[in-house]
């Protein structure tokens, strides 16, 4: 039997399970993060004029704010440009049997062209796709709309300190489940303004930025990103995409992940604790 919380928007969901303690055997009813897949539609018009709709993504997300995702995701990828290319974002079709929508639709502006080559995310997929470190990067740069690199944010090393237990403190469905991802944009004060989770943690970017795109705040230059796990490249090219300067992660950073904050000047932190953290680029932003 399972259940899923209305209240989280179906972020939660309970299972009766048996739980063996002390070679001892019970039942009870245990949280689980819930993990559900999310088709992206796009609606655009065609060269000769006419609306046409394709499927551009199927992502595995923690259902919530999904107007969010998409919008970060394309943006994130390069498929819009800003706020502005964006008409409407809406869930489409009926729901699936446990009641939850599963597939949102985009519909861009009347005037927006869309480089359909880009939306098979060719160059960066996967680290078996054949492309070496050097052409990601080109990738990126032919991307990139803001420069982080000329982002004049400062941070002192004891407020980066602060920054997990602060992270922690917001995950509402990590507390519950202990089965998410996180990522939070700080100020330099350290003082956390947003928080999303996910059981993907590009997704959870995917969903902060696009909270931020919605809203017409970017770019997010004078703003650091704190995420809950390891830094990869795909978080850093989010990161960059968006023009935040600085990226500080609980976990590793792989080695891509440097090579782009080194090559657009960006800050990267990882194995940030209450008591320590690792400097791997643009050490000059904390103090």
């Amino acid at each position: 039997m399972n259940s899923t919380v209305p209240g989280d928007k179906g972020s939660i969901r309970y299972f009766d399970i048996s739980r063996v303690e002390d070679d001892k055997s019970g039942s009870v009813s245990d949280a689980v993060a819930t993990e559900e897949p999310l088709e992206i539609r796009l609606a655009y018009s065609r060269p000769d004029g006419k609306r046409a709709q394709q499927s551009i993504s199927v992502t595995m997300r923690t259902p919530g704010n999904d107007d969010e995702l998409a919008a970060g995701f394309l943006f994130t990828e390069g498929i819009i440009r800003g706020r502005a290319d964006l008409e409407s974002i809406a869930p489409c079709g009926p729901p699936a049997p446990n009641g939850l929508v599963n597939v949102v639709r985009v519909e861009l502006g009347r005037e927006v062209t869309v480089d359909l080559d880009r939306l098979e995310r060719h160059f960066y997929t996967s680290s078996s796709c054949g492309v070496c470190g050097k052409s990601s990067l080109d990738a990126v740069a032919v991307q990139g709309h803001y420069k982080p690199s000329n982002a004049r944010l400062a941070i002192a090393a004891s407020t980066l300190n602060g920054l997990p237990e602060s992270l922690q403190a917001q995950q509402a469905v990590f507390e519950q489940t202990g089965g998410l991802h996180a990522s939070g944009l700080f100020n330099s004060s350290g003082d956390l303004l947003a928080v999303r989770e996910d059981v993907g943690r590009h997704n959870a970017l995917d969903k902060l930025i696009g909270q931020s795109l919605l809203h017409h705040e970017l770019p997010l230059s004078d703003f650091g990103i704190v995420v809950s796990g390891r830094a990869s490249f795909e978080l850093m090219q989010k990161a960059m995409m968006a023009g935040i300067p600085l990226l500080a992660a609980v976990g590793p950073p792989s080695s891509l992940a440097i090579e782009l904050a080194e090559e657009f000047g960006m800050t990267l932190v990882g194995f940030l604790k209450a008591n320590r953290f690792n400097i791997y680029a643009g050490a000059q932003r904390i103090t």
